[in-house]
């Protein structure tokens, strides 16, 4: 009983964080890190613990999942070149810097777990650096770029980190025994997921019953990632192409009343997977943070936490910096100078630079190393390892997270919002082929439509675009009246004038309605 008492005051603590973030424009992640990190010296909390082999399966997979269904193929090929940047070389330059920092601070430290060391907090967290941009109205190109960075280069640096592991846990691999494993995991799982995403159709396009559908789902995601583990592959490819295969093929077969409700279970689990990482890691701190002080290493250990925290924001900064450097005189030694303007150009980079805030991949990465060798011996600086990578993620998220919003706005980077244009390029299209459907139709509610969607294409035709693009005619109007049918519902319940039954029905008609005027969106 009492695990179950600690479980509702911890998810309900986590929502009240999250709600006060949005109130302060602060990503959510960073109160969470904060939270975790004061549960640590809570002496009453419970002291829960993780097998480390169920880490990244039960916190990467659904998150992973999550953002690649939502990531754009077109967008990642046009910003290929940077994305590759940070994906390869951003990534790299962090794992051997901090590597390398490690092991001058810790010469006895095996060069393998330096490396693990250096993926664990290579990969930054989309979760956090959107948060903040997409209220700031972060240039559409800048944010894509993140995104797309961050569900690849989560790809990258756990491949590095597995490899590292491996060689802990054998002994020795030499690069005999490098290549095949590298080339067999990046081709192999991109392949599997792809033919996953194929072959498990079947179990997903008959599904008409939400509950049905959302627990399929949730079983296809983890059982594509436990199953390409279990031959060798990496789960994080396979699920990436998975899904992006199946966000590409399945998406007109399903209808609205399945979507809304998915999507929404989908966000919930995204963010309870982030506040029970933030939860167990804060757990797992009081115990090392003991162990480290009985050893009497707990200076040093704060110091080489300090320290993996700098590396790790500065190497983000030379290779972003140092990008940009090299794009730009290589559009001037071509002449493709034209009207370009510097400071756009600095203030892209440095604020690319600084959206490097890490999250679940590390903390889940660091969970995952095992406790102990194949010997029995334990391995070899686990303890500070981890406590490395709460601390790169709550410095991240504190120091970054804290002030990417007013660096925005202090550089003064715009949106022309490209995503406006195409939404209402889609509207006058995808409306005017209903229209074209029905326009033989001469039965009254043709007439009613035909009047009403005209209105929306001709909204989203002409040039002055006065309204929101995610505002519909006459949709502040439509929720006023629909606010008064609602109330006028509950009160017929009230009054016995109606039972529960139909009054169910009849707001969810209603439900129905203010999501169609625009009742959706978020303020």
């Amino acid at each position: 009983m009492a695990t179950f008492e600690w479980i509702i005051m911890l998810l309900l603590g986590a929502a009240l964080l999250a709600a006060l973030a949005r109130k302060l424009g602060a990503p959510y992640p960073t109160l969470l890190a904060l939270g975790g990190a004061a549960l640590a010296f809570v002496p009453a909390s419970p002291n829960w613990t993780l097998d480390p082999e169920l880490a990244l399966t039960l916190f990467v997979a659904p998150v992973l999942l999550d953002a690649a269904y939502d990531t754009s193929l077109r967008d990642l090929r046009s910003n290929w070149r940077p994305i590759a940047g940070l994906v390869i070389a951003a990534v790299g330059t962090t794992v051997v810097l901090v590597a390398f920092a490690v092991r001058w601070l810790i010469p006895e430290m095996p060069w393998p777990v330096a490396i693990a060391l250096g993926a664990i907090v290579a990969p930054p967290d989309a979760a956090a650096a959107t948060a903040v941009m997409r209220q700031v109205k972060l240039p559409h190109k800048l944010l894509k770029i993140l995104e797309g960075e961050s569900l690849l280069n989560d790809a990258s640096a756990l491949l590095v980190y597995r490899l590292a592991i491996m060689t802990v846990l054998a002994g020795h691999l030499g690069f005999g025994s490098f290549a095949p494993v590298f080339l067999l995991t990046v081709f192999g799982s991109l392949a599997a997921g792809v033919g996953c995403a194929f072959a498990l159709r079947p179990l997903t396009t008959g599904l008409r019953e939400v509950p049905i559908a959302l627990i399929v789902q949730f079983s296809l995601t983890f059982g594509v990632w436990i199953a390409a583990e279990a031959v060798g592959l990496s789960g994080i490819l396979t699920l990436v192409a998975y899904a992006m295969t199946v966000a590409r093929r399945g998406g007109p077969q399903m209808p609205a009343h399945m979507r809304v409700p998915i999507f929404a279970v989908w966000e919930t689990v995204v963010f309870v997977l982030n506040a029970f990482a933030f939860v167990l890691i804060g757990m797992q701190l009081r115990p090392i943070w003991q162990r480290l002080d009985a050893g009497g290493s707990r200076t040093d250990a704060v110091v080489t936490a300090a320290v993996v925290l700098a590396v790790t924001i500065a190497a983000r900064f030379a290779w972003v910096m140092s990008y940009k450097l090299l794009t730009h005189r290589r559009q001037d030694s071509a002449g493709n100078t034209g009207d370009a303007r510097p400071r756009p150009v600095v203030g892209s980079a440095v604020v690319l630079s600084w959206a490097g805030m890490r999250g679940i991949v590390t903390l889940a990465a660091a969970f995952a190393i095992p406790e102990t060798l194949p010997n029995g011996s334990p391995f070899p600086y686990r303890d500070l390892v981890l406590l490395c990578a709460f601390a790169v993620v709550l410095g991240t998220l504190v120091l970054q997270g804290l002030t990417i919003g007013p660096l925005i706005r202090g550089l003064g980077l715009t949106d022309d919002d490209p995503v406006g244009r195409e939404i209402r390029l889609g509207r006058a299209h995808a409306y005017g082929a209903l229209l074209d459907a029905i326009k033989d139709d001469d039965t009254p509610s043709a007439k009613l439509l035909r009047k009403e969607y005209g209105a929306i294409v001709e909204l989203n035709t002409s040039e002055a675009h006065e309204m929101r693009v995610d505002e519909v005619p006459g949709g502040p109007l439509r929720r006023r009246a629909i606010a008064v049918a609602r109330q006028r519902a509950f009160e017929m319940r009230r009054d016995d004038v109606i039972g529960d039954d139909a009054f169910r029905v009849l707001v969810q008609e209603l439900d129905w309605a203010e999501l169609s005027a625009g009742g959706g969106r978020r303020d």
